[in-house]
């Protein structure tokens, strides 16, 4: 893909988050498969107006202005044929990834298309959390870092705002339905506080 194409594409997707309400001010990112690593967004910008995108390699050190969580997109990369990645901050599906382990969406979309969003840790930026989302993402299109924000994955970048969009779309179903009272329960049974 051409990098005129990548920067249109950035921008076109950018300001369907925003718009929507799933990213705010320069939170988010996103990034899509190149021949020998992927295209990020830069570090501190807003996914409306995301200028041009950095080329980031599969293997060696990224530049400097690149995205701080590059490394959850590399190791997705390295660890799946995936083309695009969506990274957002979707306010109901971080406050649901506060109180549960996985969420089970109960819309009809939710069910048909992401039936079970895992709930995985780690600190925004490090290798660790960059684990776990590659580690969720081999088994869901969606998953949700715990207080931070959606990773979605798809073989475009529509594919994967899809999904970003599809989940807390869900998330805001399951809060505004008031079963989250039956729900907000972790894996071990006990209610979260």
């Amino acid at each position: 893909m051409e990098p005129e194409r990548i920067r249109q594409d950035f921008a076109r997707i950018g300001r369907r988050l925003f718009t929507e309400g799933l990213v705010r001010a320069n939170f988010g990112n996103m990034s899509v498969r190149t021949g020998g690593g992927f295209a990020i967004t830069r570090t501190g910008a807003c996914l409306d107006t995301p200028g041009n995108p950095v080329l980031v390699p599969l293997e060696g050190a990224a530049p400097p202005e690149a995205s701080n969580e590059h490394q959850v997109h590399c190791e997705v990369y390295h660890k799946t044929s995936y083309r695009a990645l969506v990274h957002a901050h979707p306010p109901h599906a971080v406050a649901l990834s506060l109180l549960l382990d996985s969420i089970t969406p109960l819309d009809c979309e939710g069910i048909m298309f992401c039936p079970v969003i895992p709930v995985c840790g780690g600190e925004p930026g490090s290798r660790d959390l960059a684990r776990n989302v590659t580690e969720q993402l081999i088994g869901s299109r969606v998953t949700i870092a715990r207080g931070h924000g959606t990773f979605a994955r798809g073989n475009t970048l529509d594919e994967a705002y899809m999904l970003t969009s599809l989940a807390e779309h869900s998330c805001r179903v399951l809060i505004l339905s008031g079963l989250l009272r039956d729900t907000a329960r972790g894996s071990s049974g006990e209610e979260r506080r």
